[in-house]
């Protein structure tokens, strides 16, 4: 957020804040307001969009029941005799003041590689945000594949045609749903959870479960 600090009998001064979450932003707005000394306040989104005071609030009224925090585990697993893939994601998220965990994993068929199946596990995970009802806000995503990640970043290049498509699909539905990714690379055991999944896909146990949790997973 931006505010303009205002001193009595001194020149004002203007102020930018580090990212917040929208609530603590106004908790901070509301605290200078009791103070006296805030001028003037606007808030700008990731989206470079500015909000007033009154637009925030209403804001945060109306997305209050929709999934928010949302933090997604991904991982891919190939069988290159069969050209199966089984892939994997858990995502957890806040909804209200209750936090949810969704597992999730599917069975694949007539695959290429290790890499495309974690490009399927990440196209998986985005969809199941779709339904959702996740849109218009920054999501980390976690795996132990840089290919992926690091390509999905631009970091690297995507050399591939079939990963390109798969990139081209991700990206085409993170845009719709106006998703910032955020990329966080983790080691295989960090990522246990939907390594096991992907596992399970192969040997064909599928998987769907919501449940609700006590907190969210740290990032």
């Amino acid at each position: 957020m931006q505010w303009t600090y205002h001193a009595s009998k001194k020149p004002t001064a203007d102020f930018v804040s580090d990212w917040l979450d929208a609530g603590t932003a106004l908790v901070i707005t509301e605290d200078l307001e009791k103070a006296g000394r805030l001028k003037e306040v606007e808030f700008k989104d990731e989206f470079d969009t500015i909000w007033t005071k009154k637009e925030l609030k209403k804001l945060l009224t109306e997305v209050e029941e929709e999934p928010q925090d949302v933090t997604v585990f991904f991982d891919g697993g190939f069988q290159k005799e069969q050209r199966v893939a089984g892939i994997g994601a858990a995502i957890y998220y806040r909804q209200g003041k209750k936090h949810w965990r969704i597992r999730t994993n599917l069975r694949l068929e007539q695959f290429e590689s290790n890499n495309e199946a974690e490009y399927a596990a990440f196209y998986e995970a985005v969809r199941q945000m779709e339904e959702l009802g996740v849109h218009h806000q920054s999501c980390l995503f976690k795996g132990d594949s840089l290919v992926v990640l690091n390509q999905l970043s631009g970091e690297w290049p995507c050399m591939e045609e079939n990963l390109n498509k798969w990139l081209d699909r991700i990206e085409a539905k993170l845009e719709k749903l106006k998703i910032i990714p955020v990329y966080k690379p983790i080691s295989r055991k960090e990522n246990q959870e939907a390594d096991r999944l992907a596992t399970l896909a192969l040997q064909g146990e599928v998987i769907f479960s919501k449940l609700e949790i006590a907190e969210l997973k740290e990032s």
